[in-house]
């Protein structure tokens, strides 16, 4: 099994940027993990960079184990609600993330809000990870239909996110799979894939020599998609299994 990756974060037209993406690699297992600050509350870069940092550093000393998946996003969750109850800031630190895991035998991935990751075999779109907002409820209900979630003028109305009390779990963790080859996975913030539709996404995995060029290609897009909009941050990661 080969794996390459890239990862890129942009402060688009904001004067911060509240995305935070990490990675790691331990004996042959791969930890990548992007979230994105809640706009609206401050400490949004705090929160982002508090939960990647969790996630990764628990990496580092367990490993992909049975429980990696489910403590990252417990443990975030914790060190969030101790920020705020510490600093009497209830409405504060707040954020989406998305986790991807990766060793020989198992691939595994959870997220919550509405930072995204997407799956592409041979080429293919194969899925997305559902968010958790307005507009996807609107699908889920039948509503609304998937490609009208981008342009929804409750886009960004959340309904979880990591330091939101909650009496139960909010996160999603996907059944695990097997690594098979030609896999391609992307994690993105909502200030990327809002901006560049599903097909260009594949479009440009198509003609892309490279992970690193993958990635490029689509922050073109998303690029010139935004000149005309007050550009949110953006942020990536690519990931290639050979």
């Amino acid at each position: 099994m080969l794996v390459s990756y890239h990862l890129l974060s942009n402060r688009g037209n904001r004067t911060k940027n509240e995305d935070c993406i990490g990675s790691y690699e331990k004996d042959g297992e791969y930890c990548f993990v992007l979230a994105d600050g809640l706009g609206g509350h401050e400490k949004g870069e705090v929160a982002s960079r508090m939960v990647v940092d969790t996630a990764v550093n628990l990496f580092k000393r367990t490993g992909f184990d049975e429980f990696y998946m489910r403590n990252a996003f417990e443990i975030g969750q914790e060190e969030l609600i101790k920020r705020q109850v510490a600093e009497i800031r209830y409405d504060d630190y707040k954020s989406t993330m998305v986790l991807l895991c990766i060793k020989e035998n198992m691939i595994n991935w959870g997220h919550i809000g509405d930072s995204r990751l997407y799956l592409f075999q041979n080429k293919k779109k194969i899925l997305h990870t559902l968010d958790h907002s307005v507009p996807q409820f609107l699908v889920n209900a039948g509503e609304i239909e998937d490609k009208d979630i981008r342009n929804h003028p409750d886009r960004s109305r959340i309904l979880r996110a990591m330091g939101i009390e909650w009496e139960r779990p909010k996160y999603d963790i996907a059944v695990p799979i097997e690594p098979e080859k030609k896999m391609a996975f992307l994690l993105a913030t909502d200030g990327f894939w809002e901006l560049i539709e599903d097909e260009d996404m594949v479009k440009c995995l198509k003609k892309a020599k490279d992970v690193h060029e993958w990635l490029k290609n689509m922050e073109n897009i998303v690029i010139v998609n935004g000149i005309s909009r007050n550009m949110d941050n953006f942020s990536a990661i690519g990931v290639f299994v050979n």
